[in-house]
C-alpha cells in the first residue's frame, strides 16, 4: 500500500504534540464507555460456561483459513461467481479505489450509501468518491455522526463512542439545524429522518463482510440499526468490500462466530440483523472486491499471523487502559487500540507507525478479552523487538549507544562503580537543570527521581565489615548484621 493517496498521519504516541500517556487527551464520554463496555463483556462471558471452548474452537478454525487462504479465496470467488456475483481483486487501497471508480462510471452513480466498514476506512473511500464528485452517506449511526463532524471514527464498533448526547445534539442543531435536543430517542428520530430518503435516492450501496464463506460463496454481514439491509438492498447495485482475511472454510463455522461476535462485541446474545447474502437477485448487480492491502505482509510473518484472525468486536479496546485514556485517534490511523497496535506497523509499515507496539502497557488484558485468542501481548514484544531493529521512528542511533554504554558498564566491577558514581551526580544535578531533554523530560513529568543516600552500599557493607572484625576480636565470635541494619 502506498501512503501517497492516504491521509497517514502515523501514530500520535511519543510525539511532541503529545505530553504523554500520563497527560492523556481522551475524552471522558469515551474513557466511562469503553469500561462500561469491558465490565458488561466480562459479565456476559462469564454467563458462558463453555465460552473457552468456544474460543479455543474459533482459534483453530482462523488459524485452519489463514493457513489456506490461497485455496479458500479461490474456492469462495468461483462459488460467488456462480451466483452471479462480479468478483475483483485488488493488491492495494489504491487499486481497490479504482474498481469503484470503474462501478461508478459504469453505473453512472451519483449518490451511495455506505453502511459500516474498516476496509473503506482503510481505502479512505469517502474522501475518494468526494473528488470524483460523488456524495458517498454514511448510515450507521456512529458513522453518519462522525462524518457530520468531519472526524474519523475513534472505535471498531462504535465509531462515536467519544461523543456524548449533548455533543450529538449540539452536532445536529449546526449541521441538520435541528433544534437542540439530549434525549437519545429524539436523537435517533432526526438522524432516521434524515436517512430515510437516502436509501431511495442512492444508485449503489456499499457493504463490509463480516465473514466470507468460501463452500457457499456467500458473505455475512451483521448489524444491529437495519441500515446495513437497506443500504444493501435498496439500491440497484450493491459493492461488498472484504479483507482477504474474512474468509472462512464453511457456513457451519458462522454461528459459533455470531454467538463470539455479539458477546464480545456489544455484550448481546445475537446481533438484532445478521444478512447472508448469497449472490445477485434478479435486476441487480452485485460486486465483491477482495483487498489485500499489506495483509500478506502480516502472512509472511509465521509469529505475526494469528493477528489476521481478528473479527473486529473491539473488546480489547474496550479492556485496554492506555485506549480508554487517549481515545482512537491516537493511534494515528484506521484500527486503534491493541489490535491497531499489532496490525497497522504490518499495513502501512514500521517507518509510519512503528511507535504504536509500545504504546501498551502489556497488562495482557486485550489477550484475555480476545474471542479468537489472538496473543497481543506477545505480538506487542515481537513488534517492539522489529521496531528497534529495522528503521522505525523508535530506531535510535542515541538509544542504541546507551544500551551499549550500559552493558559495558554492567561487566566489570570497576565499570559499574564509575557508571554508578556518574548517575548519582547525575541524579543530584538534575533538579537543579532548567531542562529535562526528550524522554528524559517525558519520563520525569509523571515520576521524581529518587533521592541518593549519603553512601553506597558498597562502601556501608566495606564500614560495616571492618566493626563486625573489630568486634570479633574483642569478643572472640562472630557477630552478624541485623536485618534492620541490612535494610538501612
Amino acid at each position: 500500500m502506498t501512503s501517497s493517496s492516504l491521509h497517514l498521519s502515523g501514530a500520535q504516541f511519543l510525539k511532541k504534540e503529545n505530553k504523554g500517556l500520563a497527560e492523556p487527551h481522551g475524552s471522558r464520554a469515551l474513557g466511562e464507555s469503553a469500561e462500561r463496555s469491558s465490565k458488561h463483556n466480562r459479565q456476559v462471558t462469564l454467563s458462558v460456561p463453555y465460552w473457552e471452548q468456544w474460543r479455543e474452537e474459533a482459534h483453530a478454525i482462523k488459524r485452519y483459513s489463514i493457513l489456506n487462504l490461497d485455496k479458500l479465496l479461490v474456492e469462495f470467488e468461483r462459488n460467488a461467481a456462480a451466483r452471479g456475483a462480479i468478483v475483483l481483486w485488488a493488491k492495494d487501497a489504491e487499486e481497490a479505489n479504482r474498481h469503484v471508480l470503474d462501478i461508478v462510471e459504469r453505473h453512472h452513480v451519483k449518490t451511495v450509501v455506505k453502511s459500516k466498514s474498516m476496509v473503506t476506512e482503510e481505502m479512505e473511500l469517502n474522501h475518494v468518491l468526494a473528488a470524483a464528485g460523488v456524495r458517498a452517506l454514511e448510515t450507521d449511526l456512529g458513522e453518519y455522526l462522525v462524518q457530520l463532524a468531519g472526524q474519523r471514527p475513534t472505535h471498531i464498533v462504535t465509531p462515536a463512542l467519544h461523543l456524548s448526547a449533548e455533543d450529538v445534539g449540539r452536532l445536529f442543531a449546526e449541521k441538520l439545524h435541528e433544534p437542540y435536543t439530549s434525549e437519545h430517542e429524539k436523537l435517533t428520530d432526526i438522524a432516521r429522518r434524515h436517512l430515510r430518503e437516502e436509501y431511495l435516492r442512492a444508485e449503489m450501496g456499499i457493504s463490509g463482510v463480516n465473514f466470507a464463506l468460501a463452500d457457499t460463496g456467500s458473505i455475512c454481514i451483521i448489524e444491529n440499526e437495519g441500515n446495513a439491509g437497506l443500504s444493501i438492498s435498496a439500491p440497484p447495485v450493491h459493492v461488498a468490500v472484504m479483507g482477504i482475511e474474512k474468509v472462512i472454510a464453511s457456513i457451519r463455522y458462522l454461528p459459533l462466530f455470531l454467538n463470539l461476535l455479539a458477546r464480545s462485541g456489544t455484550g448481546q446474545k445475537l446481533t438484532t440483523y445478521t444478512h447472508i447474502v448469497h449472490g445477485a437477485t434478479p435486476g441487480r448487480t452485485f460486486y465483491i472486491i477482495i483487498l489485500d492491502n499489506g495483509r500478506s505482509n502480516v502472512l509472511r510473518d509465521p509469529a505475526a499471523r494469528s493477528s489476521l484472525f481478528c473479527i473486529r468486536c473491539g473488546a480489547c479496546l474496550n479492556a485496554c487502559p492506555v485506549y480508554r485514556r487517549t481515545g482512537g485517534w491516537a493511534y494515528g490511523w484506521v484500527y486503534p487500540g491493541p489490535i491497531g497496535a499489532i496490525l497497522t506497523p504490518h499495513l502501512v509499515g514500521m517507518e509510519d507507525a512503528g511507535k504504536l507496539p509500545f504504546a501498551s502497557s502489556l497488562c495482557g488484558a486485550c489477550g484475555e478479552v480476545c474471542p479468537v485468542k489472538i496473543d497481543i501481548p506477545h505480538q506487542l514484544v515481537h513488534l517492539r523487538h522489529q521496531a528497534v531493529n529495522s528503521p522505525s521512528p523508535v530506531r535510535s542511533p542515541w538509544e542504541r549507544l546507551i544500551w551499549k554504554g550500559w552493558s559495558w558498564a554492567m561487566a566489570g566491577p570497576l565499570r559499574y562503580r564509575l557508571a554508578m558514581t556518574t548517575v548519582r551526580f547525575g541524579v543530584r544535578l538534575a533538579k537543579f537543570l532548567p531542562w529535562h531533554p526528550a524522554q528524559l523530560g517525558a519520563w520525569t513529568r509523571g515520576r521524581e527521581l529518587p533521592e541518593v543516600p549519603a553512601y553506597t552500599f558498597r562502601a556501608w557493607w566495606r564500614r560495616r565489615g571492618q566493626e563486625f572484625a573489630g568486634e570479633r576480636t574483642e569478643s572472640g565470635t562472630a557477630a552478624h548484621p541485623s536485618s534492620q541494619e541490612i535494610s538501612a
